[in-house]
């Protein structure tokens, strides 16, 4: 008898890593290697129904195979799929990875292996690769031809109309008509051609990649999507069907869903002859058996289905695959069989990390060419992810063979062949990359593994140029995430989910010119002294700062005034009030920079030490500062009536948009109304380490302490309104990342934290972004959207709540309940150290809650509560297919929305930051140039950098007007080099995120402390209590 026994844990259901096995994504790990010997041809039908040959020696386990069809199709994410084929027995079975293939397949010649979908997960956003997503769409239209999919007219004639926009384009009658009339999608479709096309003319402009979505969109609510029948019966003698899915088996009376045991209810799964049994865990809830049985046709058969239930566990609900069992001295009892391959917890992790390389790709029947983006691959010589065939279909796995990944190309090489124009099919379904293009993967592979969060000037985007590399995710200045094609198509791929960064050419290795002697001997003549470099400071941060005010007075008002969208009063209320600020501190860099040429010795004045100063200039310049204070309070006012005027008007609201998606708005825009508060902290920040350097006896010591005593005044008459703007603006900056959400701002609601973690449910641990606040804590998902926003799943009211660690429950690493009074959540955080900030937070927020006036009502626009525990079945997730119809989820077209939000690195980055996150990344902004260099190169660019907004914005020189790249720091870790990384210069220090690594020098000893310091508290926040502490000592 042949079993898998789960152990009895709560966490064994539910994925935790206890009885996890060696990652196959591990680096260092090498896959077991390939016999030699005689070599057999297998024929393989792709999903396109083309056939092709493989040749793989004839000892090869089955995942050699398998991996060759992957490496075939350039695909990623072949974790999905599986080949199957008929035994001996004439018995339908998947190819045993492990096995030796000729042990499984007798008679190759004469067997034709399909390669298609196995592994249907609950989600269909859960597959990055626009090519995974066409694969499933045809396994959908294999299924609906073939009648295993059913379902009533209405879905049927959308699915097909999805399939006629994704091969014919867009509709024409006669067109569709012919084609309805050549192709057979459905058997007895003659009866629904009319509906057909009547579907299909509302998919107008719709490009085939967002079809296969809406085609997935549609077919995963479905009862029978992915589901294979096998015949049984059960202890009564009737007629059912069995059939497994990512959430446990299900019984089926014909195509009707009788019965589903959830992974989370079975204890064991075993097989004696032909009786297949279901062990259960204790239920004093539930009327079934400890031990359901059921019957099949014979041992084969039940065998069979066993495997495929031991593969579906192990790859929807394990974080790793399992390790071997042991094998017997002498007695074997039960199969030895086990999952072999990477579960789908590792593949999304592999595709998130970015460390793959995405390549074109044709559709075999579509008329419409799809065109991926290039993306980067890293240099990992273990990787365990299919690499790109390299030149037939026929793959023989020899010795010496060589990877176009293993050519060497100098960074910098024009990037053309491998998006020249293609050839005649290669392979009627999917185009190889010819071994022509071996120059050209090499170009794009040294260009991009040094990049990752940078982003290209949105002048290049817009014009019809080549791809450039790309990995995570898309930071551009307050546009929609980039999608990486959209050079080719204006309309937006689904891939724009796992939208990727693309490459500056500042960022290039060729792009700057080497200034290595030139800074060395220039840095040699800088005076020493550490009031200089804050001096300096002062100069670097205030160009900055007159750059965001531009934004306001210039690139702004430019705007508005060619148009009639906003009215004069408020124009009155904010260019007034922005231009005296402008003109004052434009003065003011100039005093500040007259001084630091005098310090630097450009002049004999320095001789006599006259001007090796700066507090004089500060307090004269803050004393005049203090005459504009009428401006500076009327800015938290223009704040509020700017975002009222914008609720209130369609057209201004539109005009804003369309400004946040200028290169020049680099950051939202309201925050450039609130920078003028901001700057008075830092002027503050400055005069106090004045102070703290200087002896009472300095002669600058006394202008010093007087200029700040002045901004601590001015400082703390505004702290009630910063505060009170800073959350306001907040909460407009979240309430653009989310849908299915009204009144977000409502009066003495507060911003606390925001976050991703992993929600526990029926479908196991599922990614979602959690956003606290001091009455309310919502969670969402990243719906595949055109405007990336994030969409309400539900609201837990904090009146009430409890919060408890449930690790030892549930068997989840880092995991809390939350128990609300209507209903409860298992959640679980990446980390310990997540967990706690996340529990330190929700508890103050209860508490802030209970001492309110009482329960927050729901302000949700249409988001039921899911009441749904773990244990629970998804098929509650199911919506009737007569609203099918009617459905335009997650493509419908929606104003573009900017992709470099916290709210998005967050969930890149699966972390969190809070308000007092936000409050400290105010305080520390810094500007100045910096060396930077890239781990594999030898030499340093000169380059400008602007910290803030937890990121890097990189310009050739602070003339520039608009940053060419960003760098989101969440999540990097900041070190200073070792030894053994050979970087043999001073002041310099290190960025690290998973295989991305820069390094960055500085001039002298303090500007390099500064940078270290304002870069960490982006990359690691503290806790809530040393920051309160520190806002206690510093008023605000």
């Amino acid at each position: 008898m042949g079993e898998i026994e789960q152990r009895p844990t709560p966490g064994s259901r539910l994925g935790a890593p206890e009885n996890s096995g060696i990652s196959t994504l591990e680096h260092g790990q090498k896959p077991p290697p390939t016999p030699s010997g005689k070599l057999m041809s297998i024929k393989i039908q792709m999903l396109d129904d083309t056939q092709e040959a493989f040749e793989v020696p004839q000892r090869a386990p089955g995942k050699v195979l398998l991996d060759a069809v992957c490496n075939h199709l350039n695909l990623v994410e072949g974790d999905y799929f599986g080949l199957e084929f008929p035994d001996h027995k004439k018995i339908t079975v998947w190819l045993d990875l492990l096995k030796p293939i000729v042990k499984q397949i007798r008679r190759p010649k004469h067997v034709v292996v399909k390669f298609v979908v196995k592994f249907f997960p609950p989600d269909h956003t859960q597959l990055q690769e626009e090519l995974t997503r066409y694969l499933f769409a045809l396994q959908v239209k294999q299924d609906l031809a073939q009648g295993r999919l059913t379902c009533n007219d209405t879905s049927a004639a959308l699915l097909i109309s999805h399939i006629v926009q994704s091969e014919i384009g867009d509709f024409d009658e006669a067109s569709d008509r012919e084609h309805l009339a050549k192709n057979k999608y459905i058997p007895q479709q003659d009866a629904l051609e009319d509906k057909i096309v009547e579907f299909h003319h509302n998919h107008i402009g719709q490009t085939p990649a967002e079809s296969d979505f809406q085609l997935l969109e549609i077919a995963r609510r479905l009862e029978m999507y992915g589901i294979r029948l096998h015949p049984a019966k059960d202890r009564e003698g009737t007629k059912i069907n069995l059939a497994v899915s990512n959430t446990g088996i299900l019984v089926f009376q014909g195509f009707t869903k009788i019965n589903a045991f959830n992974w989370a209810k079975v204890r064991k799964l075993s097989f004696k002859r032909k009786r297949f049994l279901i062990k259960l865990r204790p239920d004093a809830n539930s009327s079934y058996q400890d031990t359901l049985e059921f019957l099949m046709a014979s041992r084969d058969f039940c065998k069979s289905f066993w495997k495929i239930c031991v593969e579906h566990h192990a790859f929807f609900r394990l974080f790793e695959e399992p390790k071997p069992k042991p094998k017997a001295v002498l007695f074997s009892r039960g199969s030895s069989f086990r999952f072999s391959g990477r579960t789908q917890k590792q593949v999304l992790d592999y595709v998130k990390e970015g460390g793959h390389k995405k390549v074109q790709f044709e559709r075999k029947h579509s008329k419409i060419h799809s065109i991926r983006s290039l993306a980067t691959q890293p240099a990992e010589p273990n990787s365990e992810v299919p690499k790109q065939a390299q030149q037939s279909a026929s793959l023989t796995l020899g010795e010496g063979a060589e990877s176009p990944d293993g050519q060497s190309c100098q960074q910098g090489k024009e990037l053309n062949a491998s998006t020249a124009e293609r050839g005649p099919h290669q392979s009627p379904a999917l185009q190889k990359s010819p071994v022509g293009n071996k120059k050209a993967d090499g170009a794009v592979k040294a260009m991009a593994e040094e990049e990752e969060e940078v982003v290209k000037d949105r002048t290049q985007q817009s014009k019809p140029q080549f791809p450039q590399p790309s990995t995570e995710l898309s930071i551009n200045s307050q546009g929609g995430a980039v999608p990486a094609n959209m050079v080719f198509s204006p309309n937006l791929s689904p891939d724009t989910k796992q939208a990727s960064p693309l490459v500056s050419p500042l960022l290039n290795e060729q792009a700057c010119p080497r200034t290595d002697d030139e800074e060395e001997g220039r840095r040699k003549r800088f005076p020493t002294d550490k009031a200089y470099f804050i001096a300096k400071e002062v100069s670097t941060t205030e160009r900055t700062y007159l750059k965001d005010l531009e934004v306001i007075t210039s690139w702004f008002q430019s705007t508005v005034s060619k148009e009639e969208s906003m009215p004069e009063t408020l124009k009155s209320l904010i260019f007034p009030n922005f231009e005296p600020l402008h003109k004052f501190h434009t003065n003011f860099l100039k005093e500040i920079e007259q001084r630091l040429a005098l310090w630097e010795g450009r002049s004999n004045a320095h001789i006599r030490g006259d001007h090796q100063r700066i507090g004089d200039v500060m307090l004269k310049n803050i004393q005049g500062m203090k005459q504009l204070a009428a401006q500076l309070w009327k800015h938290g006012e223009a704040l509020e009536a700017l975002e009222a005027g914008i609720r209130g008007s369609r057209r201004l609201e539109n005009l804003c948009r369309d400004f946040e998606l200028q290169k020049v708005c680099y950051l939202p825009l309201n925050t450039f109304l609130l920078r003028p508060l901001h700057r008075l902290m830092h002027y503050k920040q400055v005069l106090e380490r004045l102070c703290k350097h200087h002896p009472p006896s300095h002669m600058d010591f006394r202008d010093c302490r007087a200029a700040l005593a002045e901004i601590t005044e001015m400082v703390a008459q505004l702290h009630g309104t910063m505060i009170k703007m800073e959350n306001f603006q907040k909460l407009h900056e979240l309430k653009k990342d989310l849908i299915g959400i009204d009144n977000l701002v409502i009066p003495g609601r507060e911003f606390i934290r925001l976050g991703s973690l992993s929600k526990l449910s029926g479908k196991g641990l599922q990614q979602r972004m959690f956003f606290l606040f001091n009455d309310i804590l919502l969670y969402t998902s990243r719906g595949l959207t055109a405007s990336n926003q994030f969409k309400v799943h539900g609201q837990l009211p904090l009146y009430g709540m409890t919060i408890e660690e449930s690790e030892d429950e549930w068997g989840v690493p880092h995991c809390l309940t939350l128990r609300g009074q209507r209903q409860s959540i298992i959640v679980a955080a990446s980390s310990r150290s997540e967990m706690e900030k996340w529990v330190e937070d929700i508890q103050m927020a209860i508490d802030l809650a209970e001492k309110s006036s009482g329960p927050t009502p729901e302000f949700l626009a249409s988001s039921p509560p899911d009441n749904k525990s773990p244990d629970e079945t998804a098929v509650a997730d199911q919506e009737s297919e007569d609203d099918l119809s009617a459905s335009r989820t997650s493509l419908e077209r929606q104003a573009p929305h900017r992709g470099n939000t916290m709210v998005h690195v967050c969930w890149h980055r699966n972390t969190s930051v809070s308000m007092v996150d936000f409050s400290v990344a105010v305080e520390n902004q810094l500007s100045g140039n910096l060396l930077r260099k890239f781990k594999n190169s030898n030499g340093w660019q000169k380059l400008w950098v602007v910290f803030t907004n937890f990121c890097l914005f990189f310009y050739k020189s602070h003339q520039d007007n608009h940053p060419l790249a960003s760098l989101p720091l969440l999540g990097y870790s900041l070190t200073i080099p070792s030894e053994s990384e050979d970087v043999h210069k001073d002041y310099v220090f290190k960025l690290h995120f998973k295989s991305h690594v820069y390094y960055f020098r500085a001039e002298s000893e303090y500007t390099f402390e500064r940078w270290m310091e304002v870069i960490r508290s982006a990359t690691s926040s503290a806790s809530r209590a040393h920051i309160l502490s520190h806002k206690e000592s510093h008023v605000y």
